[in-house]
């Protein structure tokens, strides 16, 4: 499905689009023939519960979403597909089921991958059922059996936590994969100005980064030289997160400005991989937006916007933390003149660098939010990094 669906839109794909809806108990009473204003919201209340963005229109995204959906857990066979990964509510179901019986499965993100096939076997191995990593009838029959040994996503959190412990506080080795978003939600008038914005960003960004020690690679350039071979700026969400997964990326940051038809809208916004829907987090995105959104507001007179969780795809195919920064809204005067001056996204690139840092210091050896400078980072971690 490559076309987008909007109000006034009719035809196989809109018959289908409002089945789901109404499906899943978004549309009811009499169905519409077309896309009309009932479907339009519908669709709007459907992407604000699955957080994705909310535009009123079916993409690619929403209607994967739509899809997805509809499926409950027992609905179907389960397995690893390797390079066409099954996706759904389903699989959100299965991997929440595991990890509360004390299995690991990865990140709680829907999609039946290689860590969730590997505690399921790891289940039915532990239950003394053959452990083919298929989730069928019997599989399901013996995970409905057993009371759960945790609750919620405690155990994820522990161990993510723990891997950012053992990689200690230097910066030097570690790899951060930074995305200068193609930003197709916004109008086509802002389109050329805010790639130019978030690509000079992004390499202000990355020059930074590369001088404290870390491996810095971009998704997309606009010169082409001594950058990641993907596939550019249009490349979809799922091949960015892709390429930053094959980079065994420490942190990515997906870099973006926002645009809105209310001109007064303004200021800075952080989002991590989150899904209120199905109580699934990443714990450690959030500290790095957190972390980033905090060191923007105490070093520039943007707006705050506070972070917030999203399942966006990149955010939620990403196997590091992973967070995007709108960076302003280039439809706000005030907005557009700071991210116009070059000193102005200086600022940013160091805000977003030193949360870098920040990330991976003890509670010990942090300093405040704001104080910290590029140049005080060997300082702020001890003698010891200057060898």
């Amino acid at each position: 499905m490559s076309t987008i669906f909007r109000n006034g839109d009719s035809g196989p794909a809109v018959t289908q689009i409002v089945g789901l809806l109404a499906q899943l108990g978004f549309l009811d009473g009499a169905l519409p023939e077309t896309y009309d204003a009932r479907v339009e919201t519908a669709v709007r209340t459907f992407q604000q519960q699955r957080g994705l963005h909310v535009d009123g229109m079916v993409g690619v995204a929403t209607f994967r979403r739509l899809d997805e959906a509809r499926w409950k857990l027992g609905d179907r066979i389960l397995t690893h597909l390797p390079g066409n990964l099954l996706a759904g509510d389903d699989v959100f179901a299965l991997q929440r089921r595991l990890l509360e019986l004390g299995f690991k499965v990865g990140r709680v993100d829907g999609y039946f991958g290689a860590e969730t096939e590997a505690g399921l076997r790891e289940f039915q191995r532990n239950v003394g059922i053959p452990a083919d990593g298929t989730c069928g009838p019997f599989t399901l029959k013996m995970l409905a059996q057993l009371a759960p040994m945790v609750s919620g996503g405690a155990p994820n959190a522990m161990r993510a936590q723990e891997r950012i412990r053992n990689a200690g506080p230097h910066l030097g080795g570690k790899i951060v994969v930074i995305d200068p978003s193609p930003g197709q939600h916004l109008p086509p008038e802002y389109a050329a100005r805010a790639e130019e914005i978030v690509h000079d960003l992004a390499a202000r960004i990355e020059g930074r980064l590369v001088a404290t020690g870390v491996q810095a690679f971009l998704t997309a350039s606009r010169t082409g030289r001594h950058r990641a071979p993907v596939a550019g700026h249009h490349a979809e969400e799922t091949e960015r997160a892709m390429f930053a997964n094959r980079a065994n990326a420490n942190l990515s940051i997906s870099l973006a400005v926002d645009a809105s038809a209310n001109p007064d809208a303004c200021g800075v916004a952080t989002y991590f991989f989150g899904s209120e829907e199905h109580k699934t987090w990443s714990s450690t995105g959030e500290r790095f937006a957190s972390l980033v959104q905090r060191e923007i507001v105490a070093r520039t007179d943007l707006v705050d916007l506070r972070c917030h969780a999203k399942a966006w795809e990149f955010l939620r195919r990403t196997r590091m933390p992973a967070v995007q920064l709108d960076a302003g809204y280039i439809s706000n005067a005030g907005d557009a003149r700071r991210l116009a001056d070059a000193g102005f996204r200086d600022v940013l690139a160091e805000a977003v660098v030193v949360a870098v840092q920040r990330f991976y210091l003890s509670p010990e050896a942090d300093p405040h939010t704001g104080v910290l400078k590029l140049s005080e980072l060997r300082a702020a971690l001890g003698s010891d990094l200057q060898h």
